[in-house]
């Protein structure tokens, strides 16, 4: 089943209310997904040619330093670990492909997202209990995207749960089920030289919009893409650095609403998700039409 919230807020000047907001939205959707929940929050600019690069590890006394350390010495490279339980932000002036290829080489340890602004937060579990253990309420940004996950195809795993970033500062997230990913998946391994980590049909379709965008395109016009490219049902929400965008499928199989005010943007699987932001009594609030791609950008 599943649940997806997302938050874009407009004004600078509430961007440190983020968390606050954002979190109620993504516990409301535990009932739709109690197995795991993720978000992907762009926040904190990394310093001028520095990559922000949020892995993963099991322990969370994993010794994030020792990574660290690694990073400098093979990369000669400036490096921070900033550690959050089971995940650590790791700030590097390297190549960031060469620094995914060092960390994952570190005991059991992935890097779920790279970028100048996103960071991804993912575990087993409630909800509640993810949004507790990583301090989301206190987090400010300029918009986040979360997911709750009812696992149905696949094991209940922090790597399976959502979000998915398979470039630099994108993520998406989905509720519903692709039925051409694997033949997809093959495509873009072979043509493209893409790395899969996981056999989630999602982490395809956020692969193939990050291949859209590698070619050129807005992150508007990679959904549209997504139409005629993707089989299947599915409520899709994504952002990058500079946007957010929403698309359902052709006969908007799964639920999805949105709320709009002069302050944000918000999207809900429920409108119970939406029902605690401020002004929500006087916002715009509509079903997204299917197969209409809907996208906001960050001055």
């Amino acid at each position: 089943m599943c649940g997806i919230v997302g938050l874009f807020l407009k004004r600078e000047d509430t961007r440190s209310e983020l968390g606050r907001l954002f979190s109620p939205m993504l516990v409301e959707m535990t009932s739709r997904g109690p197995d795991s929940a993720g978000v992907a929050v762009y926040r904190n600019p990394s310093p001028a040619e520095c990559w922000k690069l949020t892995s993963f590890n099991p322990d969370p006394g994993f010794d994030w330093d020792r990574v660290a350390a690694r990073l400098s010495e093979e990369l000669q490279a400036e490096t921070v670990a900033e550690p959050n339980d089971t995940h650590c932000v790791i700030l590097c002036d390297g190549d960031p492909a060469s620094a995914v290829e060092v960390i994952e080489q570190s005991d059991c340890t992935q890097v779920m997202s790279v970028g100048r602004l996103v960071e991804i937060y993912k575990e087993t579990g409630l909800p509640r209990d993810v949004v507790e253990r990583f301090g989301l309420e206190s987090m400010r940004g300029s918009h986040a995207v979360g997911h709750t996950r009812m696992a149905t195809e696949s094991a209940v795993t922090t790597a399976g749960s959502h979000p998915f970033s398979t470039g630099p500062d994108i993520c998406l997230v989905h509720n519903g089920s692709l039925s051409n990913h694997n033949r997809l998946r093959e495509m873009l391994e072979r043509t493209q030289g893409m790395r899969f980590r996981t056999e989630n049909d999602t982490e395809v379709a956020a692969a193939y919009v990050t291949h859209r965008l590698q070619m050129g395109r807005s992150l508007h016009a990679a959904f549209e893409d997504c139409i005629d490219a993707l089989d299947g049902f599915y409520t899709f929400v994504a952002a990058t650095a500079g946007g957010f965008a929403v698309l359902r499928d052709p006969i908007a199989c799964k639920p999805a609403l949105l709320a709009e005010t002069e302050e944000y943007v918000a999207f809900g699987s429920e409108y119970r998700a939406l029902a605690g932001l401020p002004g929500i009594g006087n916002a715009e609030v509509w079903e997204p039409e299917p197969a209409l791609v809907y996208s906001w950008g960050i001055d």
